[in-house]
């Protein structure tokens, strides 16, 4: 599948059912001394605006960088009310961002899809001296509660291709090759989501890794869920723990 279209047909569950990231983890950036107020932000794989807002809700200025143009548009509108929001149809690899431009680079979601030697170069033209890049992630947490295993074992049971794009495929050897041998840090924030089914049906759909909503597997895969729902949930409702994964450095 072309990486640029995985999503092109997720984007309402998307936006409605995927999580966002948390206030602390601008706290803490800003606690670094990473963020300031006045800091200028490529917010590269922007997609629907989810790590934009965290930024653009401090009073940053951010491009964001979407290729997938229904994600793009989705983001534009979600985005609308903040003036400081400018929206540019690019790749992590060619932002057509102006040479020395930015403070930050982030990727929310999405270093895992990008041509990380050419996404490199890339920030290194684009940042200005001193700049930082943050690659963020909501880890899922796979077997901390019963039901997260049960669900584990649901995408390893119906993922098209779940095992190959796995964010968790990028390990510290991917950091090191990156930033540089020991030259990144790493903070973590819990995060969570609470679904009825409704809910947790839209979770599942908006991954790209799992049969579309047309596909002929999809009634056997929501049937399998409905039951993983139906013995897990307590008051109606099941719970998604994250870790809100954040890796930063610099790369001159």
């Amino acid at each position: 599948m072309d990486k640029l279209q995985r999503f092109s047909n997720r984007v309402e569950n998307y936006v409605r059912y995927r999580p966002h990231y948390p206030a602390e983890l601008a706290e803490r950036l800003s606690a670094l001394n990473i963020l300031q107020s006045g800091s200028v932000i490529a917010d590269v794989g922007s997609g629907t605006g989810f790590s934009a807002k965290l930024f653009l809700e401090r009073g940053n200025t951010v491009y964001g960088i979407e290729p997938n143009r229904e994600m793009r548009e989705a983001g534009e509108a979600i985005l609308s009310a903040f003036e400081n929001f400018h929206s540019i149809a690019g790749t992590a690899e060619a932002t057509t961002l102006q040479a020395g431009s930015v403070d930050l680079v982030v990727a929310g979601q999405a270093f895992h899809w990008f041509d990380v030697p050419a996404f490199k170069k890339e920030c290194e033209r684009i940042l200005r001296p001193g700049g930082h890049v943050l690659l963020i992630w909501n880890d899922r947490r796979p077997d901390s509660t019963d039901f997260l295993k049960a669900y584990e074992d649901l995408l390893n049971m119906f993922g098209t291709d779940y095992k190959e794009v796995n964010h968790r495929n990028v390990q510290d050897e991917a950091m090191d090759a990156f930033f540089g041998k020991k030259k990144w840090n790493m903070f973590s924030v819990e995060n969570f989501q609470v679904f009825n089914f409704e809910g947790l049906k839209g979770r599942l759909l908006s991954s790209s890794y799992v049969p579309a909503e047309d596909h002929p597997d999809t009634p056997f895969m929501l049937n399998v869920l409905k039951k993983i729902f139906l013995r897990y949930q307590e008051n109606g409702t099941v719970r998604f723990e994250y870790d809100t994964k954040v890796y930063y450095g610099q790369l001159k």
